[in-house]
């Protein structure tokens, strides 16, 4: 009897242990140089138990690449006496610039709602952060107008299939960068999920970075702010000078 219990008890011990993530992405540095059109990042890695092994377990994988995140002041416009005018207005103090889900099935299938939220697993669950204390509902408003012009730019997405795994071993997604992409470090977190409980996740990072001319006037612009300004101001000046000359002669 003694013998059956130990056994039961070294099954359980090391037949229940969680699984590890080991992920890659195709590109660790994205250069945005002049004509950038935007990347296709593909994420992939492998599910294997502790020892290096294949997991052999059915596992749904979530890929969320989130951008650097910065403070956005959201104003919502009104029309009064046939005159679009600002109206009520939310500042958010860490929205990120870019926010990507890709999973391999639909997230209420995966898990429950409040799971979705420690994880950030999708943009219905996205913290914002507002700043200042705001009516649930307006806040709720609020958060969903940004979500919508976010999306409309490219900027925030969501794949319910976007996922796929091999083999119970292998996964791979494909998350694309538009053009308008803000420069900064990206992290690409990846969950394993099962029975809705959130069993592994591993990060990797992503730089994407000016070159070339885009890359001084950038550095310029943020080491010398005051001599890019006068600069900006001449040229502004001697472009409309030039303007006014040449309709002059017309």
């Amino acid at each position: 009897m003694r013998r059956l219990l130990a056994l039961i008890a070294l099954l359980v011990l090391t037949g229940a242990r969680d699984p590890i993530l080991v992920p890659e992405i195709s590109q660790h540095e994205v250069q945005v140089r002049q004509g950038f059109r935007g990347a296709d990042l593909l994420l992939f890695g492998a599910i294997l138990t502790p020892e290096g092994s294949r997991a052999g377990q059915d596992y749904d994988i979530v890929v969320v690449l989130k951008g650097p995140t910065r403070s956005i002041v959201l104003r919502e416009k009104q029309r009064i006496a046939g005159i679009w005018v600002n109206a009520a207005n939310t500042e958010f103090r860490s929205a990120p610039t870019f926010f990507a889900v890709a999973s391999s099935k639909p997230i209420r299938r995966i898990v429950d709602d409040k799971t979705a939220a420690i994880y950030e697993l999708g943009l219905p669950w996205l913290q914002l952060s507002p700043i200042g204390s705001y009516d649930p509902k307006d806040q709720a408003r609020f958060s969903a107008g940004l979500v919508d012009l976010m999306r409309r730019d490219g900027l925030y997405s969501e794949n319910d299939n976007g996922v796929s795994v091999n083999a119970q071993v292998l996964y791979q997604a494909r998350i694309a960068l538009p053009s308008n992409v803000q420069t900064g470090t990206y992290t690409a977190e990846t969950f394993a999920i099962t029975r809705g409980r959130v069993v592994a996740s591993a990060i990797s990072r992503v730089e994407v970075r000016k070159q070339g001319f885009e890359r001084f006037v950038e550095l310029f612009a943020r080491n010398d702010g005051f001599f890019y300004g006068l600069i900006a101001v001449a040229i502004s000046v001697a472009m409309g000078f030039l303007a006014g000359r040449l309709f002059a002669l017309i």
